[in-house]
């Protein structure tokens, strides 16, 4: 069996399985769900009435609000052929109708035309049963934010229909790698969470990784190792505009913003590679360390209320979990549920812990509760790693093996709902969930 301190400090540094086959780095994210609840709720979404100069309209948002409920493995949408009406507003609604084929909610709505590249987007949910009005809502949109508003109308459908926050309109990041040996080229992705939209943040032949999302979603920090260095870069996304923020002797790596975005975590190794966790103020760049133990501390991630640091470390003999304060002092552990506990991530609530666990030989993503201190596995692979929670809490994503390939996978909390999103034939790697966007 392989060492668990050396494929923790692997982990750490996100190279293990990114060297991989020479794959495209181009292709979209393709969605499967691979497990759902035992029953989904039946959701109508009419298709939108159109009013506007164009024969139809400009994007098929009821098709969008569909998938992304579909997508979320707790809904099962009626197909349009089996819609006894299709109304565009809630007046004319037959709730007999739709009781008749069992369904339990439906979505109604109109896109109209208000000038050149100005649209307006008004949709109605309706609770069948109850024949109530749950929301309605109008937004402006563009051409440009169209998709957008439709992502949005997804997520409030989803809140009310659920009690939770959607996250449809939120973004992924990610990294691909294509060729081999010194022909490989990496890339840093981001893509919506349904995986449209892909755009490349970064492209390298020199390795890249630990990608990490700043609060407000502006800015991605990551490790690059162009030069044959590890340094840390902040670039920002509309500008593409990258400032290296770390670039000490020996390793630099594991960044991860502050809630309040000032600040980043970082594993950093001086010339001798003992790795211990720091943090870094990005305005006066003052630099304090917060381990000192012997031991590897790496992989460090913060609470949400900005108090306290999560990290790796192996004092205790294997990579387990421990906390320690931001203004440092001793190291309190975690993680006692088996012989191997690293990559820490906590919930936005700060309710749950995500990390890889040993689980009777398989690396899997687990979840501890914070409270109880009991620990659930939530994925079902032999080498799943990097998890990060979408910002509602409610659900991870995560990087596994698909064959030879690396896809990334959602699973909920509880394990109850899993989807696969892959690219084809690219090897995709180190996912990181954004904030919640802010409109």
């Amino acid at each position: 069996m392989r060492n668990p301190f050396m494929h923790c400090l692997r982990l750490s540094m996100g190279t293990l399985l990114l060297a991989t086959l020479g794959l495209s780095a181009r292709a979209e994210l393709v969605i499967e769900i691979t497990k759902g609840v035992g029953q989904r709720t039946p959701v109508a979404v009419v298709p939108f009435g159109w009013e506007g100069s164009d024969a139809s309209e400009p994007m098929d948002i009821a098709a969008v609000i569909a998938a992304d409920l579909e997508r979320s493995g707790r809904f099962d949408a009626v197909d349009e052929e089996s819609m006894l009406q299709k109304p565009t507003a809630g007046v004319d609604v037959d709730f007999d109708d739709w009781s008749i084929v069992g369904t339990e909610a439906i979505v109604v709505g109109k896109l109209t035309q208000t000038g050149d590249n100005a649209y307006s987007l008004q949709f109605q949910l309706f609770d069948v049963f109850g024949k109530k009005q749950l929301v309605g809502y109008r937004m402006p949109a563009s051409r440009g934010t169209m998709r957008e508003a439709a992502h949005r109308a997804a997520d409030m459908i989803y809140e009310k229909l659920t009690g939770i926050p959607g996250v449809f309109g939120t973004q992924v990041a990610y990294v691909t790698s294509q060729g081999e040996g010194k022909g490989k080229t990496y890339t840093l992705v981001v893509s919506d969470a349904d995986g449209e939209n892909e755009n490349t943040i970064m492209e390298s032949r020199d390795p890249i990784m630990s990608p990490a999302w700043s609060p407000d979603s502006r800015r991605l920090a990551y490790v690059s190792f162009e030069g044959n260095q590890s340094s840390i870069f902040v670039q920002t996304l509309r500008t593409g505009n990258r400032v290296k923020v770390s670039s000490l002797p020996g390793i630099n790596g594991s960044p991860a913003f502050s809630p309040d975005g000032r600040k980043l975590v970082l594993t950093l190794g001086g010339v001798d590679g003992n790795l211990d966790i720091h943090v870094l103020d990005l305005n006066s760049r003052e630099l304090t360390r917060l381990t000192t133990d012997r031991a590897i501390d790496t992989e460090g991630s913060w609470s949400p209320d900005g108090r306290e640091i999560f990290f790796t470390s192996d004092r205790s003999g294997g990579p387990q979990v421990y906390k320690v304060s931001v203004n440092g002092g001793t190291a309190e552990r975690i993680t006692f549920e088996g012989s191997y506990n690293a990559r820490p991530r906590l919930s936005p609530d700060g309710r749950k812990l995500a990390l890889v666990h040993l689980d009777r030989g398989n690396y899997r993503i687990a979840v501890l509760e914070m409270d109880r201190r009991q620990l659930l596995v939530v994925s079902t692979g032999s080498q799943d790693e990097s998890p990060s929670f979408a910002p509602n809490s409610d659900s991870l994503i995560y990087a596994t093996r698909q064959g030879r390939n690396g896809v990334l996978e959602t699973v909920s909390a509880d394990g109850l709902v899993r989807s696969r999103l892959a690219a084809g034939q690219s090897d995709v790697r180190e996912p990181v969930w954004s904030p919640f966007p802010r409109y």
